[in-house]
């Protein structure tokens, strides 16, 4: 009998070169093997006849070869053009540039293939996957539904089949599931094994449905747990600060403006976590100018308030240098003096700010990476803050949280996560949302112009301008590529100056300018010196300049979604009505569903939830730096239904504690998330 942790290589036909190419696939167990599920399926039970297949659609079909030939339709394309023979007729394969393929398709064997159906008389499949029916096995994939799987040159889907197909046929010790009987009827699901092998070989349709549904259930399942677990064992006795509001209520008495519901229930929030005597750990999620720096100064002031320090980390000294700028002048007339912590400052400089943070003189520290120096050492370190927490690592947040005694830590992001994605990413974490904008804000109108529209993009630009605004001008390089026709920055900050403008001023950011040039720049932006500031995108985070009324960025087209909202949401910050231009021509159909959302919506959920339908969870924020497990299975797009029924089930099991007997099988796997955690903690 087969067990789990065996090596790939007990199975037949499995040595050391093709167990070496199938770790490439992250396959080195038995188990790893029956968890590499198959990325589609072919119905190959019933093919659809030639006659009954439209153009444009994805079709199998089952034929013999009569004929392989090279076609050049043009220079530098080669097709490979092969005729076959089906049940009800003939029909045409097509590859493009697949050179190796020719000597492989001999006249007389059978094939199968998948495919777009293109124009034509007789049937053209352009061939996205094909396999070569070499004996009674292949052919008997012909009575069922069947999975194909991602391979390799070496390991093909038809060799990972017939890996699984061993492993089936030899089977697993009896194992009991990992969920007991009760949970499997009250949620009508499939057992393991069975759900297993429905996955890999389906009866049906209807089977593999369930199938899916139990084995999606389960990894949210076991990802829900473990983050749980991680947040349990983690969960520090820290610092009850005191109930004393004199500060804070000194603080927003003098505010020009009132907090939103939203803001006031966030506070209330912090105010309730940084009481008890456990540290808080809360992610405070805001879109682009909604008020997040109030709740961090609350959260600041309330441990200087208890006598403790505090702490503000920033990703780029521009963010740092306006959060201390902002600080400064709110919190002086209350007697507070915040420090600034960055890589820019001298020696000298930074010594100072040393001994003071180590003395206790420093009540408030504001900086970017700089803080977590070894040579920052906090005399009696309360409550950390962390700004923009999706371009900061695990380990950064917490060689800062390692600068005191179980601080309370305050993380936010303007970047909006789906809820979805925020659980599996933020488990260890409470999660806050302030889900309204201050009041007197109007929305940003965005609109997507080509090339043609330039010219009248400069005149309304020149309308902003005369009446007292400044504008933004982004662009995606600094420098020529050879690879991207793109307008660089220095180039058009240039051509602005001379050719459209010459009678404005044109400022240029980039992000290989020192510190101290980017500070300059950003400053003559700020106090208005500059009516037009052409940069990269060093300005996405952070960067506040009420007066600065319209956002153009150029060849849009190449941004992401976040990053373009994030972009945009650099305008707006004042009561006049505030536009974004995106200078674009996609020419793929995602790139022109980018610029319909952003012309369509200003909410910055509603785009995260737009982000990851066309990009995926893994690519929106990189889960690598989470340490969290890739998801094999589930999809936190399509499959939220199953994400809560497996956080009502996370819910009864935690009820009854993750110790309990029935329960051990599911607590070593939810330990494997929190040991993946773990490490990329190390």
């Amino acid at each position: 009998m087969l067990q789990r942790k065996d090596s790939i290589t007990v199975l037949k036909g499995i040595g050391k070169q093709r167990a070496a190419d199938l770790q490439k696939l992250g396959i080195v167990t038995i188990g790893d093997l029956l968890s590499y599920y198959p990325y589609r399926y072919e119905d190959r039970s019933h093919l659809k006849p030639l006659r009954e297949m439209q153009e444009g659609d994805t079709e199998t079909v089952l034929g013999i070869i009569i004929q392989a030939q090279d076609i050049y339709p043009r220079r530098g394309l080669k097709l490979l053009r092969v005729s076959i023979r089906c049940a009800d007729g003939n029909a045409v394969l097509v590859w493009f540039n697949q050179n190796h393929l020719k000597s492989k398709l001999q006249p007389g064997l059978q094939i199968v293939a998948t495919g777009k159906v293109g124009k034509g008389h007789i049937r053209q499949i352009s061939v996205t996957d094909f396999e070569l029916l070499e004996d009674e096995a292949d052919l008997q994939n012909f009575q069922r539904i069947v999975p194909v799987y991602r391979g390799t040159e070496k390991n093909s889907s038809k060799t990972i089949r017939r890996m699984i197909e061993q492993v089936m046929e030899q089977g697993l010790p009896e194992e009991a599931d990992y969920l007991p009987e009760e949970h499997l009827q009250e949620y009508h699901l499939l057992p393991y094994w069975q759900a297993v092998q429905q996955i890999h070989f389906p009866e049906d349709w209807q089977q593999l449905n369930r199938a899916r549904h139990r084995l999606v259930l389960d990894e949210f399942l076991v990802l829900i747990l473990g983050m749980q677990l991680h947040s349990l064992i983690e969960k520090k006795q820290g610092i009850a600060h005191g109930k004393n509001e004199q500060l804070a209520a000194q603080f927003f008495r003098q505010l020009p403006f009132a907090l939103t519901n939203a803001q006031k229930k966030v506070i209330l929030e912090v105010k309730k976590d940084m009481e008890q005597p456990m540290a808080m750990k809360r992610l405070v999620q805001g879109d682009v100018g909604s008020g997040k720096t109030m709740i961090a100064v609350y959260a600041l002031l309330k441990a200087v308030s208890g006598g403790y320090q505090a702490v503000l980390m920033a990703p780029t000294e521009i963010l740092a240098e306006q959060h201390y700028l902002n600080l400064k002048r709110m919190l002086e007339p209350l007697g507070i003096v915040p420090e600034l912590l960055t890589g820019s400052l001298s020696k000298k400089e930074r010594e100072g700010v040393y001994q003071r943070i180590s003395d206790g003189t420093c009540a408030i520290a504001i900086g970017t990476h700089a803080l977590i120096q070894k040579q920052v050492e906090f005399a009696n370190l309360g409550a950390v803050v962390i700004d923009e927490q999706h371009r900061f690592g695990v380990r950064q947040r917490l060689a800062l949280e390692n600068k005191g005694r179980a601080p309370d830590v305050l993380v936010m992001t303007a970047t909006p996560i789906p809820r979805s994605l925020a659980l599996t990413l933020y488990g260890d974490m409470d999660l806050s949302i302030i889900d309204e904008l201050p009041p007197g804000r109007q929305g940003i109108k965005t609109y997507c112009i080509g090339e043609s529209k330039r010219q009248g993009l400069y005149q309304f630009l020149e309308k902003q301008i005369a009446a007292g605004y400044q504008v933004y001008v982004v662009c995606p390089l600094v420098e020529e590529s050879e690879k991207m026709d793109l307008e660089n920055a220095t180039q058009l900050a240039d051509h602005l100056a001379v050719n459209i403008y010459p009678h404005y001023t044109v400022g240029l950011l980039y992000g290989k300018m020192k510190p101290k040039e980017k500070a300059e720049i950003m400053e003559e932006f700020r106090s208005g010196a500059l009516q037009i500031l052409v940069s990269t995108t060093v300005i996405e985070v952070g960067v506040d300049v009420p007066n600065a009324n319209v956002m153009v960025i150029e060849n849009a087209e190449r941004f992401g979604l976040a990053q373009l909202h994030q972009l945009r949401g650099r305008v707006g910050r004042g009561t006049s009505q505030a536009h974004c231009f995106l200078v674009a021509e996609p020419k793929t159909e995602e790139g022109k569903r980018r610029m319909q959302v952003m012309v369509k919506s200003n909410d910055g959920f509603v785009i995260a939830e737009e982000d990851l339908l066309l990009r995926g969870a893994g690519e929106v924020l990189g889960t690598r730096q989470h340490g969290l497990p890739d998801l094999k299975i589930a999809d936190l797009v399509h499959d939220v239904k199953i994400l809560e029924q497996s956080k009502q089930l996370a819910a009864q099991i935690s009820q009854i504690g993750l110790d309990a007997p029935q329960y051990a099988g599911l607590r070593e796997r939810a330990e494997d998330v929190y040991r993946a955690k773990m490490a990329m903690q190390s």
